[in-house]
């Protein structure tokens, strides 16, 4: 992680860590970039001029940071299409369909409305590399090497209406193969960018639905509904009502699914489907897939016993991409409900997994919890520790001889039958503490002494 950039783009608690001035600075920085990429001179002794794509969730913060943003843009000579609402994914795979020099998001996924970020992608519609960044944090922080137009070299603010977002519908809508859904589906939008999408690409399936969560008013994105506020999603579900219910976060890149007794099928789950189906058909290239190292160990017994090759990334979707790219796989995720089918789209899509994993539910003419009952799961818990004392904190915490001693000591106790994971979340201040064993209540025992400890240090 680098000075502002996170697992995820620029992250902060808005107009305090990311402010008005963060994202003028970042437009600039981006621009400049942009430009001398596309030029390798600078912008006066070229007619070049980039293109750049912005989307936004439903944040009250986003009209601030959009503005900042295009402004900065724009005083560095590029022009910018305004997308309005619009999910990470559309906004990625627009940029590709509108041939543009970058696509750029703002959205802090599935926190709350009091933060917020902005997420980058290039123009093939994936997500920039550690280089790209931090060639963006020097140019923020030296304004000096900047580019400042005048007169007709300053860019132009355009505002999409409507037609871009009728355009990622209607792919996503294309990828399903089932002419109608028979049972009914409960989906919750999270009070976000999926309140835009999600009625208009359903309809086109011609399918039975009811929504939920798709009234956001500025500061009720994330709360209590979407894929990390599953209960209410569960108890409509345990109504008998419905045959499945859909979870997205708050821009639409995650999706989780709830079965029809009730039960969450997590990113894991979904991937293990998907991995079957995709081997039968003969579409999974080599027969292999990529999870990250907090996938629950389930995984490795599902790959091992069906014939598949299971490979761990660090956290992150950029650091899954990265992996399925060098071994060249087509499928991968995390547990959180980032999926990735690189066939369809170069980044996780959580409108793509649900159709994806609708077209299977279809086809196999099951209950989700039939088709769900055989992937394999260990207890797993993963608490997590809040920090208040930045950076320095969190990098006292995670390397003390203590907690090193400690995690040894209970893996030696585990004897194999479970494995602990301690890291810092990426977007948020806290250590994220992860176990599994062969018991939920020792899996949470575990847990809350590392917690203790880490209270102590």
């Amino acid at each position: 992680m680098g000075k502002y950039f996170g697992t995820d783009g620029i992250r902060g608690v808005a107009g305090e860590a990311l402010d008005a001035e963060l994202a003028i600075k970042a437009g600039r920085a981006v621009a400049t970039v942009l430009i001398q990429a596309g030029t390798q001179e600078k912008p006066p002794e070229s007619d070049y001029r980039p293109r750049v794509l912005i989307g936004r969730d439903t944040r009250i913060s986003c009209d601030m940071l959009e503005s900042a943003l295009a402004a900065g843009l724009c005083s560095a000579g590029v022009d910018v299409t305004l997308l309005g609402v619009l999910p990470t994914p559309a906004v990625a795979y627009l940029t590709t369909k509108t041939d543009s020099d970058m696509g750029i998001v703002i959205s802090a996924s599935h926190n709350t409305y009091e933060h917020n970020g902005i997420k980058f992608f290039g123009s093939g519609g994936s997500k920039l590399g550690e280089t790209f960044e931090e060639y963006i944090e020097f140019l923020i922080d030296d304004d000096s090497k900047v580019y400042k137009m005048v007169g007709s070299d300053i860019g132009r603010i355009t505002h999409d209406h409507g037609q871009w977002t009728s355009e990622y519908v209607k792919y996503i809508a294309s990828i399903s193969n089932v002419g109608r859904y028979n049972g009914r589906i409960a989906i919750d939008c999270a009070n976000g960018a999926s309140s835009e999408t999600a009625r208009l690409l359903f309809r086109q399936l011609h399918a039975e639905f009811e929504i939920i969560a798709d009234e956001p008013d500025g500061i009720n994105i994330n709360v209590e509904c979407g894929s990390t506020h599953l209960n209410y999603l569960k108890d409509m579900m345990k109504t008998g009502r419905f045959s499945i219910g859909i979870a997205f976060d708050g821009d639409a890149d995650r999706c989780l699914i709830v079965d029809e007794k009730g039960n969450v099928v997590d990113g894991d789950m979904i991937i293990a489907v998907m991995a079957r189906e995709m081997k039968a058909e003969g579409t999974l290239k080599g027969s292999a897939f990529v999870g990250t190292i907090v996938s629950n160990a389930g995984m490795d017994i599902f790959a091992r016993e069906n014939g598949f090759t299971f490979h761990r990334s660090d956290v992150g979707d950029w650091n899954v991409l990265e992996l399925m790219h060098k071994l060249n796989c087509n499928l991968g995720g995390e547990s959180s409900g980032h999926i990735i089918f690189t066939d369809h789209l170069s980044c996780g899509d959580g409108q793509l997994t649900a159709i994806k994993f609708l077209n299977v539910l279809a086809a196999s003419g099951k209950t989700v919890s039939k088709l769900v009952g055989d992937i394999p799961r260990l207890p797993q818990v993963m608490p997590s520790f809040s920090l208040t004392g930045g950076a320095e904190q969190r990098d006292r915490l995670l390397s003390h001889p203590k907690l090193a001693d400690e995690v040894k000591r209970l893996e030696e106790e585990l004897k194999g039958k479970g494995r602990i994971n301690i890291r810092p979340s990426g977007t948020e201040p806290i250590i994220r503490v992860l176990v599994e064993a062969e018991t939920e209540e020792l899996s949470m025992k575990i847990a809350q002494g590392i917690l203790d400890l880490l209270g102590t240090l």
